[in-house]
């Protein structure tokens, strides 16, 4: 009954009872109470005339939980219908909250009591603001700012408020508003900001209240990034603030302003006031905290304020150098404080804080990088002179020229440069390789997850440290071998110091010349395996053998070049094969892989001093070094011996290698195979069932490098195989038969599955990998059809296995327009089956999903006419299927669903049933593709929603449509052409599913659509305007509608990376091997 009494919208409400609900909901009484009144409020919510009584409701009610909820109401109003309300309704809102704000703040004891209210009312009226301002509230700033002076408190919350408008149309405008909007009341705030100048000013010099200054510099801080210069320098505000940076009380506010400041450009036309400021600035600093401080023990040790002052400081510094340190460069005094600003920031750098790194790091990035460039371009001085702005006097005495302006300025940094490298050896974070750690109680375990955050830091030291290395390579070397001397003579050993210092040198690969490089690695390398053997203890062992394996693993170019070396680290590696300490077997079998790959010919090439090639002598001793390996390993280690014998260029040879490597996998099959004939119950065996796996699982990792190569062992498995296949295969059904969906989840049959779900991976990657040879296809295709796709289809949904779908994805990619004969069996053996197994819901089967939408993907590329010859019921399934997988919410789903419908559209375009494909589905689709780009939780499908659209939008008036859209029996009225068509009934779709826009606006965009469609990048923009204009995608994160600009910029960045020795590691360059 009260409930009913609270929904009646037709008599002012009962507010009590309203306090009583919203009580309940918050309250700690039964979770029906609670759940009942969440189902009241809910209702309220959604009630369109809510909002009218929310003035009622905060006028009569004290409850804060009741105010927000009121206020929740209106905030809904404001954002989606503000604007199509009466005006008297909007003015009244508008004074109302207005009213209650400068009642409420306009008294010390309430404002600070109601605190939180009168922050949520002043968002309220920021959001009202986005709509009526500057057009229809021409008086707002004004009006704000009378009121300001009227009193102390109503000022502090007018700075508040400015705060709050300054954040929303600069900091979180980006797709909240259309870009119109945003530009108008950039234009508004830059036009009205005298009279907020003056007010900040007048409060700094005025007022002694700490509270009211405090708000004034946080609102400074928001208004100083936008506001034109001249409020800045022309006026006495740095002046101002410059004097409150040494008062401790103001003295991060402070710091935050100036640091704003600090990151502004106009020219050179303030660069005297930016170098005034920087000196009193430096002046101050060293007397608020001396030059001489122990920078790390400070903050350890310091209170949260002291810790964010140094925060702050790294930000001034960093922001103050980007744009500005060349003005610095231009007279000797000028230099003492840059250079004392330098010595400043490196000390900071070497706080233990990741965020406080992060933004030193980030700076000591550009500046290395721009050192660097001028250094790189010497060759081409005109560039160089562009690239570095040089056009300041130089100091008098030093030769012209822009080469000695240069070296003059790399001499300038030297100092700086030398004590950088120090810190970024001291500080190297760790890279991807290393999989050996020291746990929080200082014990060396195997990694067990990545950290992210420090693969992106070393990323970026990497690319420092080999900036820097390129400066100064002399000094690079020197303090690394210094360092490393001074682990081996125990001055310095600790595991962090030896780990940064070898992850630094490892770094650093590929940015030496070769000379340099290897008189730098032969010292280096047997520096550490001395260390090796000195050192005791197998925690010390584990560390400095890790550290061997990454330092190694970095250098390709320099064990190509020196065999010995080459093959004492391969031998050391086999010697950690052996070790137990968790993670070096992994790193030793990691490392090997990553050397074969880089230097395979070498061992199967006799080298100078040997008698037969190295892969020969492997494969003698190959079961003593393997033994202490567990399977994983053994599997790594087959890879790599595989892409041994890949290089060996004589077939015989080959074959015999192949045939060694293989000899203790394949009599084991040998012996099961001839066990199962003698009775098939042996295969059921447990025990058995492991080794088959273990068989396959080696077989698979020797085919993956071996490619083409792998033929004559895979001949010699593959019908035994397919006969353990289908026996399992009947395993697993009548187990699941006759113990229902659980016997699926039972220990035998998952054991089952995996040697099935092995036996496809083995196949799908031999044929993959193997070149393209039609003979392989015909050989290897035909008597799988029955065992594997029959198999699929006769089989009970739990037991099909969806690399199934996966292998024959790959064939079709594989062997294309030859297989057009088997779609139609495989259509038959799998569409209907694994349709009804995904389309139940969006959670079962996932991995189906994925893989069959991929097949189909296949089909529609390479065997297109295959489709052609579907019944028109069938058509319609695969239609259904791509239309339900781009609504999927799993984004890898949604893709393949898109990229199938693209390739679709294009392929029906190019055929003889283009109009009766385009007259069946076209509306569909488009309804479809309109339904998830307008639905936020498709977000990254972005990029191909906007091709499907304007794919079909280009389609409507081509000269390939010539029949009409619309069904002609039913449609009355004879449209001219398919252009009116298209266009009336994307209106008619679009005013539907918004109802709050007008129709006016619906009519604009689609004929915008039409005007802009031959320009992507326009036709783009458009739809992400109306996007934000339709309210869809308002408070979210909209990046995923940039994601393709941000992948071009990636690309562009890759080109250069490629063109700086070192920047990508000689380790990843995907190189044909240069070592004959």
């Amino acid at each position: 009954m009260d409930a009913e009494k609270l929904r009646d919208m037709s008599q002012p409400m009962d507010v009590g009872l309203l306090d009583a609900t919203v009580a309940a909901f918050y309250g700690t009484g039964s979770k029906e109470e609670r759940n009942a009144a969440d189902l009241v409020l809910r209702d309220l919510q959604n009630n369109p005339d809510m909002w009218l009584q929310v003035v009622h409701v905060l006028s009569n009610t004290n409850s804060l939980n009741t105010k927000f909820f009121a206020l929740q109401v209106l905030e809904g109003v404001i954002k989606y219908r503000w604007n199509a309300l009466p005006v008297e309704q909007r003015d009244g809102m508008k004074n109302y909250i207005s009213e209650v704000i400068v009642k409420l703040s306009s008294d010390e004891i309430s404002f600070r009591r109601e605190r939180l209210y009168v922050n949520k009312l002043n968002i309220i009226l920021v959001q009202i603001l986005k709509h009526e301002w500057p057009a229809r509230w021409r008086s707002f700033i004004p009006d704000l700012v009378a009121a300001a002076k009227t009193s102390e408190t109503i000022c502090e919350n007018c700075m508040a408020i400015l705060k709050l408008l300054s954040e929303e149309v600069f900091d979180f405008s980006r797709g909240e508003m259309t870009q119109q909007k945003i530009k108008e009341l950039k234009q508004s705030l830059n036009s009205e900001f005298q009279l907020i100048h003056e007010l900040c000013i007048y409060v700094l010099s005025a007022s002694q209240r700490a509270e009211l200054i405090r708000a004034t510099l946080g609102t400074l801080h928001a208004f100083l990034s936008w506001i034109p210069m001249g409020y800045i320098f022309e006026s006495p505000l740095l002046e101002t603030l410059l004097k409150f940076f040494p008062m401790a009380a103001y003295r991060n506010l402070t710091l935050q302003c100036l640091t704003e400041v600090a990151a502004l450009t106009f020219g050179e036309y303030y660069d005297l006031q930016f170098v005034k400021m920087y000196i009193i600035f430096m002046v101050q600093l060293q007397s608020i905290l001396p030059p001489t401080t122990n920078f790390l023990e400070a903050y350890a040790k310091g209170s949260s304020e002291e810790q964010a002052f140094i925060q702050n400081l790294a930000l001034f510094f960093t922001s103050f150098y980007k744009p500005h340190i060349r003005v610095l460069e231009s007279s000797q005094e000028n230099i003492n404080a840059l250079l004392q600003g330098l010595e400043y920031l490196i000390n900071i750098s070497y706080v233990d804080d990741t965020e406080v790194f992060k933004v030193c790091l980030d700076y000591w990035n550009s500046l290395v990088l721009e050192l660097f460039e001028a250094h790189h371009n010497l060759d081409n001085p005109a560039a160089s002179a562009n690239m570095m702005g040089l056009q300041m006097p130089m100091i008098p005495g030093v030769g012209d020229g822009v080469g000695s302006q240069l070296m003059h300025r790399r001499q300038l940094y030297a100092g700086p440069m030398s004590k950088l490298r120090s810190l970024m050896i001291c500080r190297m974070a760790k890279p991807e390789e290393v999989l050996i750690v020291e746990d929080e109680n200082g014990n060396i375990v195997r990694e067990t997850m990545k950290d992210n955050d420090v693969l992106v830091q070393y990323k970026i030291m990497r690319e420092t440290l080999i900036y820097l290395a390129h400066l100064d390579h002399e000094d690079t070397e020197r303090q690394m071998l210094k360092k490393l001397s001074k682990q081996l003579n125990g001055d310095d050993w600790t595991w962090n110091n030896l780990n940064t210092l070898c992850w630094a040198i490892g770094s650093i690969s590929g940015s030496m010349v070769e000379e340099q490089e290897n008189r730098f690695l032969v010292m280096v390398i047997r520096d550490l395996l001395n260390l090796c053997e000195i050192t005791k203890g197998k925690d010390n062992k584990a560390v400095i053998a890790s550290n061997i394996m990454y330092v190694v693993g970095q250098y390709p170019r320099f064990l190509r070049a020196h065999w010995k070396f080459l093959k004492t680290v391969v031998n050391k590696l086999f010697e950690f094969m052996h070790e137990s300490h968790p993670g070096v077997q992994d790193m030793a079998c990691d490392t090997f892989l990553k050397i074969v790959q880089k230097c395979k010919r070498k061992f199967v090439t006799v080298q100078v001093g040997e008698n037969e090639p190295f892969v020969s002598e492997l494969l003698t001793t190959l079961p003593a070094t393997i033994a202490d390996l567990e399977p994983h390993q053994i599997h790594s280690f087959y890879e790599s011996v595989g892409n041994m014998i890949q290089a060996e260029p004589d077939p015989h040879r080959r074959d015999e290698y192949l045939r060694r490597l293989m000899e203790l996998p394949n009599q084991k099959w040998a012996e099961i195979i001839g066990q199962a004939r003698q009775s098939v119950d042996y295969l059921k065996d447990p025990d058995v069932i492991r080794a088959v796996l273990n068989i396959l699982q080696t077989n698979t990792s020797a085919a993956n490098s071996l490619g083409t190569y792998f033929l004559p062992q895979i001949s010699l498995i593959f019908l035994d195989m397919l006969n353990v296949y289908r026996m399992y295969s009947e395993l697993i059904s009548t187990s699941i038969a006759q113990g229902g969906r659980y016997a699926s989840r039972t220990s035998i049959v998952k054991l089952l599955r995996s040697v099935k779900r092995e036996t496809l991976k083995l196949i799908e990657t031999f044929l993959d990998k193997a070149e393209d040879q039609p003979h392989i296809g015909k050989q290897f295709v035909p008597p799988m059809m029955d065992p594997v796709l029959g198999d699929y289809a006769r089989n009970l949904p739990d037991a099909r296995e969806s690399e199934v779908l996966s292998l024959f994805a790959t064939i079709i990619n594989k062997y294309k327009r030859a297989m057009i004969e088997d779609v139609s069996r495989i259509f038959e053996a799998v569409f209907q089956c694994t349709l009804e197994m995904i389309t139940k819901n969006f959670e079962d089967y996932p991995e189906h999903r994925l893989k069959f939408f991929s097949l189909l993907q296949a089909i529609a590329t390479h065997c297109f006419p295959a489709l052609i010859h579907l019944s028109s019921e069938q058509l319609k399934l695969v239609m259904d299927s791509i239309i339900w997988a781009f609504r999927h919410t799993e984004r890898n789903i949604a893709e393949t669903g898109l990229n199938l419908l693209l390739a679709m559209l294009k392929n029906f375009q190019a055929s003889e049933f283009c109009n009766q494909f385009y007259r069946t589905y076209f509306s569909t689709i488009e309804q479809e593709i309109f339904a998830v780009l307008t639905d936020t939780f498709h977000k990254p499908g972005f990029k191909l929603h906007v091709l499907v659209l304007q794919h079909l939008f280009c389609l409507v008036e081509s000269v390939v449509m010539s029949e009409p859209l619309w069904d002609v029996a039913t449609v009355p009225y004879p449209y001219p052409n398919n252009g009116m068509f298209i266009r009336e009934y994307t209106i008619k779709l679009l005013s539907t599913s918004f109802p709050n826009m007008t129709a006016t606006e619906v009519t604009q965009f689609v004929n915008g659509l039409f005007e802009s469609r031959e320009d992507l990048v326009s036709f783009k923009n458009h739809i992400r305007d109306f996007l934000v204009q339709s309210k869809e995608f308002s408070a979210q994160d909209n990046k995923d509608l940039y994601a393709e600009e941000a992948a071009a910029q990636r690309e562009r960045e890759r080109q250069r990376m490629l063109s700086i020795p070192g920047l990508i590691a000689p380790s990843e360059i995907q190189d044909e091997m240069v070592d004959s």
